[in-house]
């Protein structure tokens, strides 16, 4: 049986539902993010989860035990939860060793063990050596590994995260994605993480849930949900790609719009009406000579190229008018207005039945 348990989930404000028959179990143990754009319902499904607002219709359970219906809730207080918000939310007068024992003396737990705790969560969050400073005194990413510290000493059922690393800077998000990752291993707290950051999202989770107007697009481990996206707003929300349509000309093959046929390694064709591909910009190869090959190739003109340091980003309108963006190596210089042959390796195309 999962250990957390979403069964048909829904949260209205008024004629707006925000949150649309969500259904999702989470085992013991597994990190899982919601990810996705601003306002598609993640923040308010994790908020159902902690039980800040009452659900419209559906079910949470935890550990089998119902703690969330239309009927009736269980407040905050009551569900060994610890949540994580944006702001790090620290006393300012306390020191480290004080916020992070903060609660447990709520607890009313005994002095030693409160010590022992908070001096095993300080060195596992590496935070002993600041035990005794204020909050005004640390950098933005210790701040938050005290935030982190604070929610985990009371060793909740569930630890929810609510885009914990949105007020740090590039470098120490990227550090902090892997703390967090690091601090999961080590003990092992079912945890939900919501984040709009895909790159938090990969780094993190054990399963990823797509989220999109309130409802899951698709839920997966990080390379399913990469390699084998399902419909074609996953396939654009993780990771860059391109989405060619056109019609079916065959089994996984499609005769694209711009007079281009493409034979998909993966994915279905729909039988009518329209089907898309997808391929990721780096998937596509970039030549100035045409490759061999009567199908998933296509000619183009460069309408821009930039030159990122590490690759070169490459922007191409194709003979029939679409734009596909790829990247090279930074040796492939080739400039605007050239014309060019771009390569679609069919093991790289995803057919996305519309």
């Amino acid at each position: 049986m999962s250990f957390l348990e979403l069964d048909g989930l829904t949260k209205s404000y008024g004629a707006l539902t925000v949150v649309k028959g969500v259904n999702l179990s989470v085992d013991k143990g597994k990190l899982v993010c919601l990810l996705g754009p601003s306002g598609c319902g993640k923040t308010t499904t994790l908020r159902l989860i902690a039980g800040f607002v009452a659900a419209n219709g559906g079910t949470i359970r935890v550990g089998g035990q119902t703690v969330s219906s239309a009927s009736s809730t269980v407040p905050p207080e009551g569900r060994n939860m610890s949540m994580i918000f944006q702001s790090y939310a620290l006393w300012p007068h306390m020191t480290v060793f004080q916020n992070v024992a903060y609660g447990l003396k709520l607890r009313s737990l005994p002095q030693p063990e409160i010590k022992a705790r908070v001096e095993t969560i300080l060195s596992a969050t590496q935070l002993s050596a600041l035990a005794e400073r204020y909050p005004g005194e640390l950098s933005g990413g210790q701040q938050q590994r005290v935030s982190l510290a604070r929610a985990l000493v009371i060793k909740p059922e569930i630890l929810l995260l609510d885009e914990p690393l949105s007020n740090l800077d590039a470098n120490l998000r990227e550090e902090m994605r892997f703390e967090i990752r690091r601090l999961h291993d080590e003990f092992r707290y079912t945890t939900v993480y919501v984040t709009h950051d895909q790159s938090e999202a990969m780094t993190t989770a054990d399963i990823i849930v797509v989220m999109n107007d309130g409802r899951i697009e698709q839920a997966g481990s990080p390379e399913d949900i990469y390699e084998r996206p399902e419909t074609e707003f996953v396939a654009r929300f993780i990771g860059g790609t391109n989405i060619l349509t056109g019609t079916r000309a065959g089994d996984r093959t499609v005769q694209c719009d711009a007079g281009l046929v493409l034979h998909c390694g993966s994915g279905e064709t729909a039988t009518s009406g329209t089907t898309a591909v997808s391929i990721r910009h780096h998937d596509i190869g970039l030549s100035e000579t045409k490759p061999s090959g009567e199908t998933n190739t296509a000619k183009g003109i460069v309408k821009r190229q930039i030159y990122l340091g590490s690759h070169r980003d490459y922007l191409v309108t194709l003979t029939g008018g679409e734009t596909v963006r790829t990247v090279a190596p930074v040796n492939v210089a080739i400039p605007v207005g050239q014309e060019v042959w771009l390569n679609f390796p069919p093991e790289h195309c995803r057919a996305l039945a519309q």
